[in-house]
Order: C-alpha cells, then sequence, then structure tokens
C-alpha cells in the first residue's frame, strides 16, 4: 500500500523528518514484498530497527530539545516542534504495528514452512527445553545481576540501547504488600539469538530470543518473592555530542570524553514488550523523565536488528540473494599495472557491480613501489579489517610520506575512527583532522609518483566511502585519473585540509563549502534561462537526499519555465512534485532494492546533448553538505566515461520493480506491474547482468 508520513499541508516543501519516515516505511515494504528471498526480507526488516535507532538518537533527541529549550518555531511545511512530535510519534507507532505484523504473521510463518523455527520456550520439545535448561545454567545465570530498586538500591543508569528485563516483584506470604521493581541487565557479550543445539527429525533449526530464555528462569534470581510480570526493553538516549572545537584544546581527547557521555544522554524513548506491570509504569516512566508518548510497546522482538547476526548464522542460499560477484574491469587484473593503465585512460567504476579491489591495489602498489614518494588519503568510514588501513601503514614503513586526513566526528564511527587514527600515527603516518568546524566528507586519494624526472599525480575520487564491505552492497561511483587539470585540483584540496586556505580557487573541481553549492545553483539557473530562450533544457539529479531551501526553489523556478527535471532521490525528498505552477515538469522517483542507492549525479543538459555537465561525488543536496562539510564533486569529462554515466540514469529511469513515485500529496506510489503489458524491469538486476558481459577498455592516450 501506498504511505503518507508526509504532511499534507498548502507549503510547498514536506517535512524532513516526517519525509526520513516514509523513507523507512519503503524500507519496511522491501521486507513486506514477495519479490525478495525470503531471509533477504528478514534482513530489510531488521534494516528498519537500525534506521528508527538513528533516527530518535539524533533526530527525535533534537526536536525534543527545541521544545524542552522554548523554541517552538515553525519549519518550512508549517510544523512547530510540537505538532511534529506529536505526528513523529503516531507515525513510528504505526510503522511498529506493521513491522511487527509482518515478522508475526508473514515471515515467521514462512520461516517455519521453510524449516527455520522461532520459537518460545513454551513451543520447545523436552529435548530442546533441557538443552535451554542447561544453556541458561552454564552461560546466562553466572553472569546475570539483579539490581533491586529500593530506598538503599537507587534507580540505576541505563545504557543507551543496551537490553534489560524489568521484573514486577512480591514478596510471598505478604499479599498487601505493593510490588516492586528490579531490572536485570543483559550482557552484551550474550547472543541476543540463540540457536538450539538440537538435531530434530525434520532437520529444522529452532531458535530462541535470549530473553525469553531469562523471562522463563527468572524465579531462580529472586528466591523468596513471586515474579508477577517480566518483559524485555531498552532505552534510546540522545547521542548527539556536544563539544565546541575551537574552544577545546584536544579534539580526541574531547570526543573521547563525549563518547562516554553519550550512553547516559537523556533519555527520548522507551520500547518495551507488552505485559508490564501498569501499577508501576508511572514510577518508571518518572525515573526515565519520559511521557507515555515516548512508550512504544511491542509484542514483536525488541531490536530486531539482532536478526542480523541470524541471518549470518543460517546457511540457506536458497532463501537469499543469488551470490554476486563483483567484476574487475579488462586490464587491471594485474595490479602492478594499474599506474600505467590509468595513465592511457580514466577509469569508472560502478560498485557493486565493479569491484572495489582496483582501489585496494593501487593502494597497495603505491606502498610498494619504490617510485611511490606520497600518499594523501581522507577516510570517513572504513571496515575494522580494512586493507586499505594496512595498506597506508605499510607505506609509511616503507618510507613513503603517508597523510591521511580522518574524520573523526563521523556520527556513530567516533571511536572507531579514532582507534585508526592512532594506529597510523604509531607507525609515522601523518594523520590530520580536517578544519575546525567542518567534517571532512570528500572521498579522495592522491598518489605522487616518479616518472623519469618528473612527478606525475594518481587521483581516485569517489562516492563513497573506502569500506570494502559496503562497496559490496552499495552503488557508488569511482573514477581513476591522471588528468593534470584534475589531480592539480586534488593536491590544492589536500593543501587546503592540512594547511590554510580560506578562498581556495578552483576550476574544474567543485568543493563544499567553498563553491560547490554557488555552482549547483548557477548551472539550475542556466537550465532555466535555457529553456526561456528555447534551447534544450534538462536536469537530473541521483542523490540521497534533497532538503536544502534553495536548491529546491531553484528547481521550482526551472520547473515553471520548462525545464524538464527528473529527480532520483533515495531517502529524504523536501521538494513537492507535480504542483500546478510550482513543479510541474519535476518527477520524484526513489529506488530500494537488493543494493543501496548511494551514488550522488547531477547532470544539466546546458543546451547541447552532447555538451551537457556531468558530475559526480560525495554530497549530497542538504545544507549541511553544502556549508558544514567538506566535499568533493568532480566533472566526468572521458567521453566513454560520460556516455556509460548518462546510460547509468536512464537505466535508473526506466526502473519500474523498485522504484516509487512521490506525488504532490506526499504518497509514494509503487508501479504497478499488474497489468499484461507490462514488463518488470529492475535497474539493479540488469547492472548485475550486465557486469557479467566482458566489455574490454579501450585505452587511449591522452592528449
Amino acid at each position: 500500500m501506498p504511505n503518507s508520513y508526509l504532511a499534507k499541508n498548502t507549503y510547498q516543501y514536506f517535512n524532513r523528518e516526517l519525509s526520513w519516515l516514509s523513507f523507512n516505511r519503503r524500507v519496511l515494504e522491501q521486507a513486506q514484498s514477495e519479490d525478495y528471498p525470503l531471509l533477504e526480507r528478514m534482513k530489510f526488516l531488521a534494516f528498519v530497527s537500525s534506521n528508527l535507532d538513528e533516527f530518535f538518537e539524533i533526530r527525535v533527541a533534537g526536536v525534543i530539545q527545541q521544545i524542552k529549550s522554548g523554541m517552538i518555531e515553525r519549519g518550512p511545511d508549517g510544523l512547530d516542534s510540537r505538532q511534529l512530535l506529536a505526528k513523529i510519534n503516531s507515525y513510528v507507532k504505526r510503522i511498529l504495528n506493521d513491522h511487527n505484523e509482518c515478522w508475526k504473521n508473514t515471515l515467521i510463518p514462512k520461516l517455519d514452512a521453510a524449516g527455520i523455527l522461532f520459537l518460545n520456550y513454551k513451543e520447545l520439545n523436552a529435548r530442546e527445553k533441557e538443552w535451554v535448561a542447561r544453556y541458561f545454567k552454564e552461560h546466562v545465570f553466572p553472569v546475570l545481576t539483579p539490581l533491586a530498586i529500593d530506598p538503599a538500591h537507587p534507580f540505576p543508569k541505563l545504557t543507551n540501547k543496551a537490553l534489560y528485563i524489568i521484573a514486577s516483584l512480591k514478596q510471598k506470604n505478604k499479599k498487601k504488600q505493593e510490588p516492586k521493581m528490579a531490572i536485570i541487565p543483559v550482557p552484551r557479550i550474550l547472543p541476543r539469538v540463540v540457536k538450539i543445539e538440537v538435531v530434530r527429525r525434520d532437520k529444522a533449526e529452532v531458535y530462541i530470543f535470549l530473553n525469553d530464555i531469562i523471562e522463563h528462569f527468572i524465579n531462580t534470581l529472586f528466591p523468596g518473592y513471586t515474579v508477577k510480570s517480566a518483559v524485555p526493553f531498552r532505552i534510546t538516549r540522545n547521542s548527539d555530542l556536544y563539544f565546541d572545537e575551537e574552544e577545546v584544546s584536544n579534539l580526541i581527547s574531547s570526543i573521547e570524553a563525549e563518547l562516554v557521555k553519550r550512553e547516559q544522554g537523556a533519555a527520548v524513548r522507551l520500547e518495551i514488550s507488552k505485559g508490564f506491570d501498569t501499577k508501576l509504569m508511572s514510577e518508571f516512566l518518572n525515573a526515565l523523565d519520559l511521557t507515555k508518548n515516548s512508550v512504544y510497546e511491542t509484542d514483536g522482538p525488541i531490536n530486531p536488528l539482532r536478526l542480523m547476526g541470524v541471518y549470518d548464522l543460517i546457511e540457506r542460499p536458497d532463501l537469499k540473494f543469488k551470490a554476486h560477484t563483483p567484476k574487475i574491469p579488462s586490464g587491471y587484473e594485474f595490479p602492478e599495472l594499474i599506474f600505467e593503465n590509468i595513465a592511457k585512460k580514466d577509469l569508472l567504476l560502478h560498485q557493486p557491480y565493479d569491484s572495489f579491489i582496483p582501489f585496494i591495489d593501487f593502494v597497495k602498489q603505491a606502498s610498494e613501489d619504490p617510485n611511490v614518494f606520497a600518499i594523501k588519503q581522507t577516510l570517513y568510514r572504513t571496515s575494522g579489517d580494512s586493507p586499505v588501513i594496512e595498506a597506508l601503514k605499510e607505506a609509511s614503513r616503507n618510507g613513503k610520506q603517508v597523510t591521511v586526513i580522518v574524520e573523526i566526528k563521523a556520527r556513530f564511527d567516533e571511536a572507531n575512527n579514532i582507534n585508526w587514527a592512532k594506529q597510523l600515527e604509531d607507525v609515522g603516518v601523518h594523520v590530520v583532522y580536517g578544519i575546525v568546524g567542518l567534517k571532512t566528507h570528500c572521498k579522495t586519494c592522491m598518489v605522487v609518483r616518479r616518472e623519469g624526472k618528473k612527478l606525475k599525480r594518481y587521483v581516485h575520487l569517489g562516492t563513497g566511502n573506502y569500506n570494502p564491505k559496503t562497496a559490496k552492497l552499495y552503488t557508488d561511483l569511482s573514477l581513476f585519473t591522471a588528468n593534470p587539470s584534475i589531480t592539480e585540483e586534488v593536491a590544492a584540496l589536500f593543501n587546503t585540509l592540512t594547511g590554510y586556505a580560506h578562498t581556495p580557487n578552483f576550476k574544474k573541481l567543485l568543493i563544499a563549502p567553498f563553491n560547490l553549492h554557488d555552482q549547483i545553483q548557477k548551472f539550475i539557473l542556466r537550465e532555466t534561462r535555457n529553456a526561456k530562450s528555447g534551447l534544450p533544457a534538462r536536469i537530473i539529479l541521483q542523490v540521497n537526499s534533497l532538503v536544502d531551501k534553495a536548491t529546491i526553489d531553484n528547481l521550482y523556478k526551472a520547473s515553471q519555465a520548462g525545464v524538464k527535471i527528473d529527480l532520483i532521490v533515495r531517502g529524504i525528498c523536501n521538494l513537492v512534485p507535480n504542483v500546478k505552477g510550482v513543479s510541474e515538469t519535476i518527477r520524484v522517483r526513489s529506488i530500494l532494492g537488493r543494493f543501496l542507492e548511494h551514488s550522488r549525479i547531477y547532470y544539466f543538459e546546458n543546451s547541447s546533448q552532447s555538451d551537457y555537465l556531468l558530475y559526480a561525488g560525495s554530497a549530497d543536496a542538504m545544507p549541511r553538505n553544502f556549508f558544514k562539510r567538506i566535499e568533493c564533486v568532480f566533472p566526468i569529462e572521458d567521453l566513454d566515461n560520460r556516455k556509460r554515466i548518462l546510460a547509468i540514469l536512464n537505466t535508473y529511469l526506466k526502473d519500474n520493480a523498485n522504484v516509487s513515485t512521490l506525488r504532490s500529496n506526499g504518497i509514494y506510489y509503487k508501479t504497478d506491474n499488474s497489468k499484461k503489458q507490462a514488463i518488470r524491469f529492475s535497474a539493479q538486476e540488469h547492472f548485475i547482468e550486465a557486469s557479467k558481459l566482458e566489455t574490454p577498455l579501450k585505452f587511449k592516450s591522452r592528449k
């Protein structure tokens, strides 16, 4: 069914937070879809939970702070903070209701039929109950610490997103005594979903949630008491970090201190299973400083994100997507030739259809090549066992000058990035933390190599993070080039990041916060003028989010001039399309599929179908990307690469399998493929099949 979580009003902008909820609703629809394998649907269900966690930790926490501070202002959509919070609470509860319905009444029965059983204790057979009892005694009971709550035991400090069980107790033989409350922290070291190691005759796999085990045996923790009720819960807290970069003397130590505080930020949400003692609920909420509106009761699992671990445990290829092996482009199978190949021709990669390995080879070869003098790279997020980090360390050990700009303010990756920074510094890498007041979000890497009597620069620019794991899950674009007009400006960008440069001059690259926003507006307004002059005019933007008001207003002006505008916006979209006299020529599409659409592409026809402007990069159309981050959007100049990206955009515009179209009423409508003449076409499936076809690269000397 279509969803209408956007604010329906007379304003020309949708609300950002409600638009995000609409996006998460579309993620839930992937779990509900019969088009996906069963375990992939379970995985999408977990994504919904993970997305909501961050939404509450940052966005909802911010709205609550506005209300508490008395800043009751109306946004561009007309909603004030109190109205917005009420709508958020209502819409989230609807999402959670559908989420639980999908799990209980759709996925569990289908998993059961496939021989994967999620059972509670009462549903187990005798041998399984015996196994669970032994498991509790040997692995769970020894690490549990029940916490009484009375004058001698004050209410405990509850950690953000940790699992707890709250129990209502009555002392035996004291019927008139009021019930007491106790809390049992569930140690994070214990798996939240337990596989029961008992072989059934039908070979079915049996899983049970850890909290169900603890609830069944909870009486053993409170001898002399009767447990009236026991239910799992967890708290979500405000997790934004607060520090003034210009005032702190040591950024790393300040962030490390804030990370400790994050676990005890103000509570913004209580998730709790149904069945808790109603007499104690008010006392419980008072202790948490929460209202009833912040309570989200569920009869499904607490934190379904834990189902991701089950996905990895279950070896059932028939219930998962068919394995896809990313392609290594012809000519790049031999890492030792990578610089020679890039020198001949720009290389464009479209991940995950193309492999991330050429970039790993790029850094590894640079670390080993005696002709390489220097490596400079930005790091925003990467994986725990990153070969990129190891290659940079090795380069430093080999005497290269290695400079890495590590963004230690990358939300929820702060601790990881501080760890990488310290490891890199330990082996002599020059680690820089960017520019005060700005996050370094651009994806850039430069290698300086001696060739003959000259130094030559080789550059990689991308739309996604240097993370080998997400490179298999996210769609992104990567460009390798030795084009001097690009590499010189990348060198200037690195000098800006490591030195002092308040007004750097970039002509080819669009760099936030210096020239990106202004140039994007100029490109849109040029299309507007071209349309008014009767010249060809078209705009295609593919971004994760479209929020920036100036960009939206200029797109409205372009539409009113007759510019055809196609917006491929995966997530948040504040622009209202298809409004008569405002945005009639604007079409907004959201594509959600097997892979997370992550590329950012900017196309402007520029009055000519052959001389169009084409850019890719790290920036979404949001104020934070334009003004509060270092972003790099780079031109695509090689003719073959231009044709390829234009073909990619047109392929997305033909998608009718994974696309939802946004209407002016705020509802995203799925394409109806039920008609006989409708041929289902998935852009992602098309790219997978195309990647299996060998298309040798034509290396050409640069003029």
